[in-house]
């Protein structure tokens, strides 16, 4: 399988097999569009291992991450979740913005987030214990954390952690051009144009731009679609409903691109 594309920032591959060699669970903690994703992807491959990704959300019950019974063929059977089947069959548990799962249900990853490495199943009567090959990861952004969406420290002090930011502006355009196929001068006035985004994101944006919406623009830029459109639908309209925001960033891409 081919590794998907990662550009290291520090040593944080290095990080990541070592927490793996140990058996060691990883926090990895980023804005929005960072990275986190692709980089978990990147080393799963890299490590030769197969990847559960579960998306948290509101709703998550722990239900959902360890399995139930379910109704088939007139017969009640047990069927596995994501990380059940992951401290089955071996390989890394991605949990992806973990906070967002309701606190009880992130309780259920503390027997395998410690030195026992076990999942034990309730409703069957197991005990999984997991395999060398098993490893736990979790993200969050942190910019959303609040009393309310947090890791209880009980979770969190379980984890090493990797802290991630967007990439500084070479390696952010070295990104974009091997993500789109895009020229340098495209890829150089958009990260320009990103990183002036993000020095207003305090004041004016709830999220300043990823690097991901970057790559959203230069890949409508290279197929076509003149840069101030490609902007405005790719980044300004995607980071705020406010209209006067909006137009206040539209002309910030119009100084650069019209």
């Amino acid at each position: 399988m081919e590794i998907p594309y990662y550009e290291p920032t520090g040593d944080e591959c290095a990080v990541f097999e070592a927490a793996w060699r140990n058996r060691l669970p990883l926090l990895i903690k980023g804005p929005t569009g960072c990275g986190k994703t692709r980089f978990v992807a990147h080393m799963a491959v890299r490590l030769g291992l197969p990847l559960h990704t579960v998306a948290c959300h509101d709703d998550l019950s722990a239900a959902d991450l360890v399995g139930r019974h379910l109704l088939h063929g007139g017969a009640t059977v047990w069927r596995d979740g994501p990380l059940t089947r992951a401290v089955r069959e071996g390989g890394i548990c991605y949990l992806d913005e973990v906070v967002e799962a309701r606190k009880d249900t992130t309780v259920v990853l503390h027997p395998l987030a410690d030195d026992r490495r076990v999942l034990p199943i309730e409703r069957t009567g197991e005990v999984l214990t997991a395999p060398p090959s098993f490893m736990l990861v979790v993200s969050y952004n942190p910019g959303y954390q609040n009393l309310l969406k947090s890791l209880k420290p009980s979770t969190r002090q379980r984890f090493i952690a990797l802290c991630f930011d967007f990439p500084n502006p070479e390696r952010e355009r070295a990104i974009v051009m091997s993500e789109t196929g895009c020229n340098a001068a495209t890829a150089g006035s958009l990260v320009e144009l990103g990183r002036a985004f993000r020095a207003l994101g305090e004041q004016d944006l709830d999220e300043v731009p990823s690097t991901r919406l970057l790559v959203y623009a230069a890949q409508l830029i290279h197929g076509g679609m003149d840069r101030v459109t490609a902007c405005r639908v790719a980044l300004v309209e995607a980071l705020t409903d406010d209209r006067q925001t909006a137009a206040a960033l539209l002309e910030v891409v119009n100084a650069r691109f019209a």
